[in-house]
C-alpha cells in the first residue's frame, strides 16, 4: 500500500462512499469510526507512516460527508417551487419548458427523454383537477399561447424555478402519423410539454425493483406523461451551444444505427448494433436472455474488450503509417474521447476509457505505469465527477472485474503453467473473470450456469476477434463499397448463427443454470477473502514444489538439473533432505485445505434457501390486478398460488407493440422468487384459467423447475393457457386436476383440503372447454402449524353456497373460524356473500388488487361485510406486498408500504 498511495487513497474514498450510502446518524459515525480503528492500528503497528494515514483518514470523512452533501442537494424543488405538498403534485397537471437533456427514443408508442427544467407552469384551479377533456383542450390552448410568448390564462401560474431541475417525460402517442413529429425531436431542443406529474412507484414487493429509488440516482424525481406528439411544442436551439456536440453525437449514433440496420438482416442488425457501437435498444429479447444466461451479456455492451481492441487497431495503424511512437499515443488518445461518445457513455465504457487516456498520457509521459494506479484513478474521478456512480451494477462489475483481474491472476497463473502458454493465459484470465464476478452476479441477477466458464472460454476470444472486427469493417465500408460491406455482413451473421445455435445449444442443459439468493454485502466480503487466500495458499505450494531444483544457494541452479515437469526432480532431491520446503508444502496445503473448506461452505450456505426452523410463511405477492401467493413450508416445500399476469384488451397494432412489453410474469414475479434462492416450486397451483392468474406462470415454468402443476381439470379456450400447458408437458411437469375432496400433504405440518371444484359427472368430457372460469376456480383450505387459510381464487357466489351446502349435507354448519381468508375475486361484488363470511368467520382477510386497476376493486360493499364481520383487512393496492409467519404460536405480518391512515 506504500507502494500505491493512490490506491489506498480511493480504497478509503470507495469505503466512505459507501459508508454514506450504506449508513446514516449514529451508524454512518460507527462505520466511520471502525475504519478510523483499522487505519490507528495499521499505522500503530508500522504498517503506514501517521501523516499517511492522517490522509486515508480525510479521504474516507470527505467522502462520506461528499455522499450526504449530495444527497441533501438531490432532493425535488418542485413542491416549493407550486407551494404544493409532494402528495398533492401527484397526478396534478402541468405545463414544463425547458430543454431536453438526453437522447429522444421511442419503443412502440412510447418516446422517452429527460427534460432540464426552465420553468413550470401549473393550474390552481381545484375544479381543474378532475381534467374534464374540454378542461385539458383549454389548458393546451393556453399553454401553447404563453409558450409563443402570449401571456399565461387567468387562473395558472408560472413558476421561474426550479431552473435546473430535471424530469422523466413520457409520451404516448396517438397515432402512427405521430412518429415523424416526434423523430424531429433531439436533445438540446427548447421544449414545452403539457401533461401529468407523476411519482416514479416504489418497489411494492420485499427485494422488488424499486424505480423511484433508481431515478433519484439519475437525480430525476417526477415524471411528466403527455398524451399525444400534441403535447409536446420543440424548438431548435437558435443558437451554438455545448450540448450541439452531444446532439451531433446522437444523429451520428442514429446514422449508424441505421446503416447497421441497412446492412445486416433481423435478429443479426439488433445484435451487431450492440456488440459494435452500443445501442442495445434494438437487441432481440429472446437473444439476450439466452446470453444472460450463461453470462454473456459483458458482449453485448461496449466495455474494456471492445477499448482495448479499439486502441490496438489504431495504435497498429497509426505505426505502420510511419508516425513516431509519441505521435501515434497522442491521435490515440484524443480518439478515445470520440469512441466513448459513440459508444453512448456507459459507466463500464468510461471506466475503459479513462483507464485508456491515463495509460495512454502515461506512456507519452513516461509516468504512472502501475494498472492499478491507474484504475484507481479512474474509479477516484468518476466518484468525484458523480458519487452515485458507485451504485451502478455496470461500474461495479467493470472495476471490480478489472482489479480482480489484476490482483488475482499473477496467484492463479502459476496453477496452470504446465498449459501452453496462450491456453495457460487464457484459462487464467477467463476463470479469475468469472469468480471474481461471481458474487455480483448472483447478487443481482440470482443465478449462475456452471457452463458460463466454457462459453466464456471459447465464445468471447471468438466473438472478440472474428465478429467484432467484421462486423466494424462491414459498418466503415458501408458508404464507401457497398458490395464489399454486404459481403462482410453475411460472413458476420454466418458466424453470428453459429454463436447462437452454440448458445441455445449450451442452454439446453437447464440443470446447469443454479438459482441463488440475493448475498449479504458480509457474505461477499468472506467470499473475496477466502478466495484470495486459497489461490495464494496454492501458489506457495506450486512454488515450494519447485524448489528443489536448487541448491541451498537458490541463485545458481545446478548443472544438468531436470526441468520442471521432466520426471526427474523428485528422484534428485528428496524432500526429507530440505525441511524448509517440507514444512513450506505442508504449511501451504493446509492453508489451501482450509481456505477451500471454508469457501466451500461459504458457497453452500449461500446457495440454500433461508431456513425457517419451523415456522412457515405465506406471501401475497403485489402483481397489479391478479392474485400470487407463494406459499412456503415449515419443512422447506414451495408451493406458487397463481402467477399474475399481464392483461391486454384487444389487439394492439404492430407500430405500437413495445420491443420488451411489460410481463408480470417475467418482470416481477420470476426475478422475486429467484432473489428469495428458491430452486424448485414442488407445485404450482393454477386456480383457474384467466389472464390475470395464469399468464405470470408462463415465465415461472420457463426459469424454474416445476415439480408439479395442480389446476380445476378444465381447458381455456385461449392461446396463453394452451401455450402454458404445452409448456408444462414439454418441461416435464406432472398435471393433477384437482376436486372436491383431494388432499396434498407436502409435510407433516401441512395440509392443503381441497374444497372446489365439484368432481366431474361421468357424462362430462375429461377436460372440458370452459369459457366462464371463474365458478371453477380452484378453492382449497390450508392448516399449517396448527394455523388455517382460506384460498379461493375468483370463486363466484354460486360456488360459495354450494360450498356451504355440502358442507351442511356432511353434517358440518360452520367451518370456522379461519386465520386469514384470501378474499375472491379480488373483492369484487360478485363473491364474499355474508353468509359466506359467517360460515368462516374469518380473523383477518387479503384482498389482491392492483393499484387505481378500472374494475373497482375492491367492492364498496365486500369492504363493509368484512368489517362487519371483524376482520382485520390488508389489501395489496394499499400494503404492497403481505408477507405473514406462521408458528403454533401464532401468526406475524408485515408488508412493504406503510399506509398513513392520518
Amino acid at each position: 500500500m506504500n507502494r500505491r498511495p493512490l490506491l489506498s487513497f480511493t480504497i478509503c474514498w470507495v469505503a466512505g462512499s459507501a459508508a454514506g450510502c450504506l449508513f446514516d446518524g449514529y451508524r454512518l459515525l460507527a462505520s466511520i469510526a471502525v475504519c478510523l480503528l483499522l487505519l490507528a492500528l495499521w499505522a500503530a503497528s508500522g504498517g503506514i507512516r501517521w501523516r499517511t494515514a492522517a490522509v486515508f483518514v480525510l479521504a474516507l470523512i470527505a467522502a462520506a460527508l461528499y455522499w450526504e452533501w449530495t444527497e441533501a442537494r438531490n432532493a425535488s424543488l418542485l413542491p416549493e417551487a407550486l407551494g404544493k405538498p409532494e402528495a398533492g403534485l401527484h397526478e396534478t397537471y402541468i405545463t414544463a419548458e425547458g430543454v431536453v437533456a438526453s437522447p429522444v427514443e421511442r419503443d412502440g408508442d412510447r418516446v422517452d427523454f429527460t427534460l432540464k427544467l426552465l420553468r413550470i407552469i401549473g393550474d390552481r384551479q381545484e375544479e381543474q383537477e378532475a381534467e374534464a377533456p374540454a378542461a385539458k383542450l383549454q389548458a393546451a390552448e393556453s399553454i401553447n399561447g404563453s409558450a409563443a410568448g402570449k401571456p399565461a390564462a387567468e387562473g395558472s401560474t408560472a413558476a421561474a424555478g426550479p431552473a435546473g431541475e430535471q424530469i422523466a417525460v413520457q409520451i404516448k402517442l396517438q397515432a402512427e402519423n405521430e412518429i415523424l413529429v416526434a423523430a424531429q425531436w433531439q436533445r438540446g431542443d427548447r421544449v414545452t410539454v403539457t401533461g401529468e406529474l407523476a411519482l416514479p412507484p416504489v418497489a411494492r414487493n420485499f427485494g422488488g425493483f424499486d424505480y423511484r429509488a433508481y431515478l433519484q440516482t439519475q437525480r430525476i424525481h417526477w415524471l411528466l406523461k403527455g398524451e399525444g406528439a400534441a403535447s409536446v411544442s420543440a424548438v431548435p436551439p437558435a443558437s451554438w451551444q455545448l450540448s450541439r456536440i452531444l446532439r451531433w453525437n446522437d444523429a451520428a449514433r442514429a446514422a449508424l444505427g441505421a446503416e447497421m440496420d441497412r446492412l445486416f438482416k433481423e435478429p443479426h442488425a439488433g445484435y451487431m448494433k450492440g456488440l459494435v457501437i452500443g445501442i442495445q435498444d434494438d437487441l432481440d429479447p429472446e437473444t439476450f436472455k439466452q446470453f444472460s444466461q450463461l453470462g454473456l451479456t459483458h458482449i453485448l455492451a461496449i466495455s474494456g474488450m471492445h477499448v482495448a481492441v479499439y486502441v490496438g487497431v489504431i495504435l497498429f495503424l497509426l505505426r505502420r503509417l510511419c508516425l513516431t511512437r509519441e505521435t501515434a499515443l497522442t491521435v490515440t488518445l484524443l480518439l478515445v474521447p470520440v469512441y466513448v461518445l459513440l459508444s453512448g457513455a456507459g459507466p463500464s465504457i468510461l471506466r475503459a476509457g479513462l483507464m485508456s487516456m491515463i495509460a495512454l498520457l502515461a506512456a507519452r509521459l513516461g509516468l504512472l505505469k502501475d494498472g492499478m494506479n491507474i484504475l484507481a484513478a479512474s474509479a477516484l474521478m468518476m466518484l468525484v465527477w458523480n458519487p452515485y456512480f458507485l451504485l451502478s451494477v455496470s461500474f461495479q462489475l467493470s472495476f471490480l472485474v478489472t482489479a480482480g483481474l489484476m490482483v488475482y491472476t499473477p496467484l492463479a497463473a502459476p496453477l496452470f503453467g504446465r498449459f501452453p502458454k496462450w491456453l495457460g493465459s487464457s484459462v487464467t484470465v477467463t476463470l479469475i473473470a468469472q469468480l471474481v464476478s461471481f458474487p455480483l452476479t448472483v447478487y443481482y441477477f440470482n443465478q449462475f450456469s456452471l457452463l458460463s466458464f466454457i462459453a466464456n472460454l471459447l465464445l468471447v476470444p471468438f466473438i472478440t476477434f472474428l465478429v467484432l472486427p467484421l462486423g466494424t469493417l462491414a459498418l466503415l465500408l458501408g458508404r464507401i463499397w457497398d458490395a464489399g460491406a454486404s459481403a462482410v455482413a453475411g460472413a458476420a451473421e454466418l458466424l453470428n448463427n453459429w454463436t447462437f445455435a452454440a448458445v441455445e445449444w449450451v442452454n439446453g442443459y437447464t440443470a446447469g443454470v443454479l438459482i441463488w439468493a440475493s448475498p449479504s454485502l458480509l457474505w461477499i466480503c468472506f467470499y473475496y477473502a477466502l478466495l484470495y487466500g486459497l489461490l495464494y495458499a496454492l501458489k506457495r505450494r506450486r512454488e515450494a514444489g519447485l524448489a528443489p531444483q536448487y541448491m541451498e544457494d537458490e541463485t545458481r541452479p545446478l548443472a544438468g538439473l531436470a526441468q520442471p515437469g521432466a520426471g526427474g526432480v523428485r528422484d534428485t532431491f528428496p524432500y526429507p533432505s530440505y525441511p524448509g520446503v517440507q514444512s513450506g508444502l505442508h504449511g501451504s496445503g493446509y492453508a489451501a485445505i482450509l481456505c477451500a473448506a471454508a469457501l466451500g461452505l461459504l458457497l453452500y450456505k449461500g446457495y440454500c434457501t433461508e431456513q425457517l426452523n419451523g415456522t412457515g410463511a405465506i406471501s401475497f405477492l403485489d402483481v397489479g390486478q391478479g392474485d400470487s401467493i407463494l406459499i412456503t413450508t415449515p419443512e422447506g416445500a414451495h408451493i406458487l398460488v397463481d402467477g399474475g399476469g399481464t392483461v391486454s384488451f384487444g389487439n394492439k397494432e404492430e407500430w405500437r407493440i413495445r420491443r420488451s412489453p411489460f410481463e408480470v410474469g417475467a418482470k416481477t414475479l420470476l426475478p422475486l422468487l429467484k432473489q428469495r434462492g428458491i430452486h424448485r416450486l414442488d407445485a404450482v397451483i393454477l386456480t383457474h384459467g384467466d389472464q390475470d392468474h395464469m399468464g405470470g406462470l408462463q415465465a415461472v415454468l420457463e426459469g424454474i423447475p416445476v415439480s408439479a402443476l395442480l389446476f380445476n381439470g378444465t381447458m381455456a379456450d385461449t392461446e396463453p393457457y394452451t401455450k402454458l400447458m404445452n409448456t408444462a408437458l414439454a418441461k416435464g411437469v406432472r398435471l393433477y386436476a384437482v376436486q372436491q375432496g383431494m388432499v396434498l400433504a407436502p409435510d407433516k405440518t401441512t395440509e392443503l383440503h381441497f374444497l372446489w371444484p365439484e368432481p366431474m359427472r361421468a357424462a362430462e368430457p375429461l377436460l372440458p372447454k370452459v369459457e366462464e372460469q371463474n365458478h371453477e376456480s380452484v378453492v382449497f383450505r390450508l392448516d399449517m402449524n396448527g394455523r388455517s387459510f382460506l384460498f379461493t381464487g375468483d370463486m363466484d357466489e354460486e360456488a360459495e353456497g354450494e360450498i356451504i351446502q355440502a358442507a351442511l349435507q356432511a353434517g358440518i354448519g360452520e367451518a370456522g373460524p379461519v386465520d386469514v381468508l384470501k378474499v375472491a375475486h379480488h373483492g369484487s361484488k360478485t363473491s364474499t356473500g355474508a353468509a359466506w363470511l359467517e360460515f368462516w368467520k374469518p380473523a383477518s382477510a387479503v384482498i389482491s388488487a392492483g393499484v387505481n386497476n378500472l374494475y373497482g376493486h375492491p367492492n364498496a360493499g365486500v369492504l363493509e361485510r368484512l368489517e362487519e364481520a371483524g376482520a382485520a383487512i390488508f389489501r395489496t393496492d394499499l400494503h404492497g406486498e403481505i408477507q405473514l409467519r406462521v408458528r403454533k404460536e401464532g401468526i406475524r405480518s408485515r408488508h412493504k408500504i406503510i399506509v398513513d391512515n392520518n
